[in-house]
C-alpha cells in the first residue's frame, strides 16, 4: 500500500507543478489512503487561450518596437538601455511560445518531448533573466546615485559581459528543467509536459524549487530592496527627485515585476511548504493552492507584453526614440518631432533612451 500511495503521490505531483498546472479528473491520494478530489480553476480555457494569444501579439509589437528603438538610438545608449534591451528580448523570446502554451491548454500537450523541453526552457529563462537583469539595473543605479561613480557605466564591454553572465546563469538554472522535463500521458487526462524524475520525483521537485528559488528570486530581490532603498533615501536627501525623474521608468519596471511574478512564486513557497510537512497538507489546501497556481501563472505570463507600455506612458525619451525611428521612415512629420522633442528632453538630465 505505501508504495501504491507513493506512484499516485508522484502522479499527483505533476498537476501541481510550479511551471505548469494542467487539469484533470485524478483523484488525490493521503497517507491514509482516503481519496481526495482535485478541484479546478473555473475558468473558460478558450478564455485562458484568448489570453494568451493577445499577450503574445501585444508582446511581439511592442518588445521589438523597443528593441528597434534602442538599436536606433545607438548614440545616446546607456548602461540601463543595455539591460532594458536584454531585457525585451527575453520577453520577446518568451513571447514566441506562447501559442503553444496556448494550444496545450485546449487539447493537451501534442506537440512531442523536443518541444516541450524548449519552450520550458525559454519560460524558465525568461523568468530568472528578468529579474537577474532588474537586479544589475539597481546596482548600476546605486553606484551612479548613491557613489557618484561612473566607473562601470562608462565601461560598456564589461556590460556586455555581465549580460552575457546573467544569460547563462539563466540558462543553468533553467537546465534541470530542460533535462527532466518530457511529454506524458497520464490516466483520465490528456498528454502534458512535465518533469519525470522516477522514484523520487517528490523529493527532487522540491531540490529543484529551492535552488532556482533562491538563487534566481530571493536573492536578486534581496539585492533591489538594497540597491532601490538607499538610492530612493540618497534622491530625497538631495531634492533630486526631479532631476532623476527617468528613475520612474525604472522603479515602474521592478513594480510590475514583482506584481506579476511574485504572487506566483509566494504560491510555490507555500505549495513547497506543504510538500515539505511544514505547512499540514488537506485536501483543500492542496485545492486552494491548485487554483492559485493556475491564477498567478496567468499573471506572470502576461508581464511579458507590460514593459513597452510603461515605455510608453512614462519614458519620454522612449516616445521621442520611437517618433525619431517614425520620422526616418517618413511616417511622421519633422515639425512634429521637433516639437515632441523639446517636450521630451526639457528638465531631463539623465543619459538613458527609455
Amino acid at each position: 500500500m505505501a508504495e501504491l500511495n507513493w506512484e499516485f503521490e508522484d502522479l499527483q505531483d505533476l498537476f501541481k507543478d510550479y511551471n505548469h498546472s494542467y487539469n484533470t479528473n485524478m483523484s488525490d491520494i493521503q497517507p491514509d489512503s482516503s481519496p481526495c478530489r482535485q478541484e479546478f480553476l473555473d475558468v473558460n480555457k478558450y478564455a485562458v487561450v484568448t489570453t494568451y494569444v493577445l499577450v503574445f501579439l501585444l508582446s511581439l509589437l511592442g518588445n521589438a518596437l523597443v528593441i528597434l528603438v534602442i538599436f536606433f538610438s545607438q548614440i545616446s545608449r546607456s548602461v540601463t538601455d543595455i539591460y532594458l534591451l536584454n531585457l525585451a528580448v527575453a520577453d520577446l523570446l518568451f513571447a514566441l511560445t506562447l501559442p503553444i502554451w496556448a494550444a496545450s491548454k485546449a487539447k493537451g500537450w501534442v506537440f512531442g518531448t523536443p518541444l516541450c523541453k524548449l519552450v520550458s526552457l525559454l519560460k524558465e529563462a525568461n523568468f530568472y533573466s528578468g529579474i537577474l537583469l532588474l537586479a544589475c539595473i539597481s546596482v548600476d543605479r546605486y553606484l551612479a546615485i548613491v557613489h557618484a561613480t561612473r566607473t562601470l557605466t562608462q565601461k560598456r564591454h564589461l556590460v556586455k559581459f555581465i549580460c552575457l553572465g546573467i544569460w547563462t546563469l539563466s540558462l543553468v538554472l533553467s537546465l534541470p528543467l530542460f533535462i527532466f522535463r518530457e511529454t506524458y500521458k497520464p490516466p483520465y487526462s490528456g498528454p502534458v509536459c512535465y518533469e519525470n524524475m522516477g522514484a523520487n520525483t517528490t523529493k527532487w521537485r522540491i531540490v529543484m524549487r529551492i535552488l532556482p528559488q533562491t538563487f534566481g528570486f530571493l536573492l536578486p530581490l534581496l539585492v533591489m530592496l538594497f540597491c532601490y532603498g538607499l538610492t530612493v533615501r540618497t534622491l530625497f536627501e538631495a531634492h533630486m527627485g526631479q532631476k532623476h525623474r527617468a528613475m520612474r521608468v525604472i522603479f515602474a519596471v521592478v513594480l510590475v515585476f514583482l506584481l506579476c511574478w511574485l504572487p506566483y512564486n509566494l504560491v510555490l513557497v507555500a505549495d513547497t511548504l506543504m510538500r515539505l510537512g511544514l505547512i499540514r497538507e488537506t485536501c483543500e489546501r492542496r485545492n486552494h493552492i491548485g487554483r492559485a497556481l493556475d491564477a498567478t501563472e496567468i499573471l506572470g505570463f502576461l508581464h511579458s507584453c507590460l514593459n513597452p507600455f510603461i515605455y510608453a506612458f512614462i519614458g519620454q525619451k522612449f516616445r521621442h526614440g520611437l517618433l525619431k525611428l517614425l520620422a526616418h521612415y517618413g511616417l511622421v512629420s519633422k515639425e512634429y518631432l521637433a516639437k515632441e522633442g523639446r517636450t521630451s528632453f526639457a528638465g531631463s538630465s539623465t543619459s538613458t533612451t527609455l
